[in-house]
Parts: C-alpha cells; sequence; structure tokens
C-alpha cells in the first residue's frame, strides 16, 4: 500500500513539510510566535524555549539532510543500510511524536500537528521502503 505514494512525492514532501518546519521554530526562537505554542504548551521560560528550539532545529536539520541524501539530492557519504536504518528510527520518533500531539495541552498545537507528525511518519517509512 506505501508503495502507491510514489517515492519522489513522498521525499519532496517531507523536505518542503521540514523547511515550513524550521521557519516555524525559527519564528518562535526570533519571539515572532509565542513559545507556549510548541513543545505541548509546558515550555515555561525562555531558556527552556532557547534549548528546546535549538534540539528541535538541529533534528529536523538532520532528517532533512538523511532524507535529502536518500532522494539523491546530496551524494552519499554514509552506507545506504545506515540511512535506512535512521529513517526507520525517526519514522518511529514521528509516530511518538504524534502520540504526544495528541496528549497536547496546546489545542492548536493538538489539531496541527497530530496530522503533520503522523504524516511524517508514513511519509518515512515510504521513503525507507524504496
Amino acid at each position: 500500500m506505501l508503495k502507491r505514494i510514489p517515492f519522489r512525492f513522498a521525499v519532496n514532501t517531507m523536505l518542503f513539510l521540514l523547511s515550513a518546519i524550521l521557519v516555524y521554530h525559527f519564528l518562535i526562537v526570533a519571539q515572532l510566535i509565542p513559545y507556549e505554542a510548541t513543545w505541548g504548551g509546558r515550555l515555561k521560560t525562555e531558556q527552556e524555549m532557547y534549548r528546546f528550539e535549538s534540539v528541535s532545529i538541529i533534528l529536523n536539520l538532520a532528517i532533512a539532510f538523511i532524507i535529502a541524501v536518500k532522494g539523491g539530492y546530496i551524494k552519499r557519504i554514509v552506507p545506504g543500510k545506515l540511512i535506512t536504518f535512521l529513517l526507520w528510527l525517526i519514522a518511529a520518533l514521528f509516530a511518538l511524536n504524534t502520540i504526544g500531539n495528541i496528549t497536547s495541552i496546546n489545542n492548536l498545537e493538538a489539531i496541527i500537528f497530530t496530522p503533520v507528525t503522523l504524516l511524517f511518519a508514513v511519509l518515512c517509512v515510504r521513503i525507507a521502503v524504496e
């Protein structure tokens, strides 16, 4: 069933959405979006926000890099099996993140990011099985 999703569509969609998510996180760091709108509404201080947003930005950049490698946009410098393993790990991370978003105390986050992280998990599985 996953093979019905074209590989190139999955890669390009993931890269586009990750870029949008990165912009969102940079807007939070720039305080143009309140940090209460992320991390389940659990952040209490600016210092927490900077720490958590830094981790999020780094992880999203790493995920985009891995997908770009698998998609052939970046020359592979690590074994293909490692890239595939990492994609399965990322898919599991997004699946867990989906559960976290469902339980968010911020309704906007739950409504918007639950389907996004679920889509990410499905697309990562599709990319991994290529």
